[in-house]
Formats: structure tokens, C-alpha cells, sequence
């Protein structure tokens, strides 16, 4: 393969019709490595707004168990990036993660909020900080919106912005609006940024700490009052190397075999393999549903009023 030959055939597919296919090919061939840090920020983002920070304190899941928390958040989302929204990994991946989100009292305009997070954050990456090997054309990020625009149809979410503009608009003025300190958000953090640093060799641990906390933006640094915040010196250098590492990326051959979330040696929880229907949160209110689809090609919705939930049409 040639170095664009990825670039080539997603621009030969509809960015609509085969959002599926588009991210699939830049999420496990053209950047694995780089969609994983932006979608972690993106999560990461979504701790700074106290509904949701508060809410995960709370549950003592991202405190408690941040190692488990972590590989099933990216389990669950990476298998339905890889499979898609038929039936089987991706759909049961998909009714696991309503059922979770169906047991707490989560607004639409949070879950609007988090959804902007995944659609803006690895433009932002790419394009805007200049840490991709290339640049995404706007085929592409119009093939990342429609794709999250589809998960959140298929979570029940309303009112979901059409473009991409839209909503970076969106993300920007909710973190604006909401972004605030609260204990439970400044917990799930300092839980986050002790998990991301055992990724790394003990012997440098702290630097670790410090280039991550030094990737991230001044808004969450004064949010979560981090202090002494990243010195311009380690933003500097941060910066630098991660414009560096693009550009030896851009000297490398092409991916040919995929990488998704289950290849990903920093997931440990799960060595014998995992069932989709045991992972993540069981509150008492959430119920379970074992594999069940519909028949034929119908497309899952929310249930329970205003909230989404985990019904799926033509579930029993």
C-alpha cells in the first residue's frame, strides 16, 4: 500500500451512507494512536461540567475501579466502531451502554454536550493542534459527524446538531456556560491522571504526570484548580513532541492489519476475553437484557420518556 491509498478510499465512499466505513478506517488504520488520545480527552473534558463529574464521583466507578471503568468504556465504544450498529457486537455493545445511561438521571443537554466531545475533539487533534500525520478534509469530518449523529439517534438523544460546526459551536459554549470546580469532578481526574500514568514505565512516572497534564487546556487546568498549573516550558515541549512524532508517523507505511480497542495492551481487566453483558455499571434500577435484536434492519431508540434508554425496536 501507498501512504494515501486509506485517504483515497474513504474518499471514494459516501460520507453519510458509509459513515460506519469512514471511521472504522481512520479510528484502526490511519490513527489509531492519535483517536485514542483525543476521544480520552473528550471524555475527560466531559468530568469539568459538575452534572456529570458529580454524577461519576458518585457512582464511585471512575474512583473505585478506574482500570475497569476505562476498558469498558473503550471496549464498548470500539466495538461498535468496529462492528458497526447490526446486530451482534456493536448492537449488544450499544443496548449495554443505554441500559447504564437509562439508570441515572443524565439531561438531554448533557448527553448532547458529551456527544460534541467525541465529534470535535479529534478535529481539534488533528487539525487544529497539528498533532495528526495529516490533515482530515472536511469529507472525513463530515463522515466523523454523521457517525456520531447516528450513535446518538440510536441512544435517543434530541435535538442533535446536522453539522460540524454545529456542534463545535455547541461544545464550545456548554464548557462556557457549565464548566465549574466540583469535588466529585476534581476525584474522577486526579483517578484518570494516576490510571494514564501507569501506562508508562515506573521509572518515568513523573514525567508521565507531567507531559499529561500538560496536553491539557487551560480551561480544564483552572476548572479542576490544579496548582501549580503546567509551566509554559512543559507545554512547549509537549507540543513539540507531539508535532515531531506526527511527523515521523508521516514517514511510516501504511497500516494494512487494523488496530481496535480489545488489541490495546493498556486494557487489562479482561485477559480471558469479556462478555458484553457484564460489563460496566448494574445499579439496582438498571435492568438486563441478554442478546436480543430485532428482526430485519430496524434502528434502536430510547425508551422511558425523555431520557434514552436501552429499547431496541422489536425487543421483547
Amino acid at each position: 500500500m501507498r501512504r494515501f491509498d486509506w485517504r483515497d478510499e474513504i474518499h471514494r465512499l459516501d460520507a453519510e451512507d458509509d459513515c460506519v466505513r469512514i471511521i472504522q478506517i481512520l479510528t484502526s488504520h490511519e490513527f489509531p494512536w492519535d483517536m485514542g488520545r483525543a476521544l480520552g480527552i473528550a471524555l475527560y473534558r466531559t468530568y469539568a461540567v459538575p452534572s456529570v463529574g458529580s454524577l461519576l464521583g458518585r457512582t464511585n466507578e471512575f474512583t473505585g475501579r478506574t482500570q475497569k471503568r476505562y476498558d469498558d468504556t473503550a471496549l464498548i465504544l470500539g466495538n461498535m466502531m468496529r462492528h458497526g450498529f447490526e446486530p451482534g457486537k456493536g448492537r449488544d455493545s450499544l443496548r449495554r451502554m443505554n441500559q447504564m445511561h437509562r439508570s441515572y438521571e443524565i439531561g438531554n443537554d448533557d448527553y448532547r454536550y458529551v456527544l460534541s466531545t467525541f465529534v470535535v475533539m479529534p478535529v481539534r487533534w488533528l487539525n487544529d493542534y497539528g498533532y495528526g500525520w495529516r490533515r482530515l478534509s472536511e469529507h472525513e469530518i463530515s463522515g466523523i459527524t454523521n457517525y456520531y449523529r447516528r450513535l446518538g439517534k440510536y441512544m435517543g438523544i434530541k435535538d442533535i446538531p446536522e453539522t460540524y460546526e454545529e456542534f463545535r459551536e455547541l461544545l464550545d459554549a456548554y464548557e462556557e456556560e457549565h464548566f465549574a470546580y466540583t469535588e466529585g469532578g476534581r476525584a474522577v481526574s486526579d483517578a484518570t491522571l494516576d490510571l494514564m500514568v501507569t501506562f508508562y514505565p515506573q521509572r518515568v512516572s513523573g514525567l508521565a504526570r507531567k507531559f499529561s497534564m500538560a496536553i491539557l487546556d487551560e480551561s480544564l487546568i483552572r476548572t479542576f484548580r490544579y496548582d501549580p498549573p503546567p509551566s509554559k516550558a512543559w507545554r512547549k515541549s509537549a507540543d513539540i513532541a507531539l508535532k515531531l512524532r506526527a511527523k515521523v508517523v508521516r514517514r511510516m507505511k501504511p497500516r494494512e492489519e487494523p488496530l481496535w480497542a480489545d488489541m490495546n495492551p493498556n486494557i487489562r481487566s479482561y485477559p480471558e476475553g469479556y462478555d458484553v453483558d457484564t460489563m460496566g455499571t448494574f445499579p439496582a434500577t438498571c435492568p438486563v437484557v441478554h442478546n436480543v435484536d430485532p428482526v430485519g434492519h430496524e434502528e434502536l431508540y430510547g425508551a422511558g420518556g425523555d431520557r434514552p434508554g436501552t429499547k431496541v425496536a422489536g425487543d421483547q
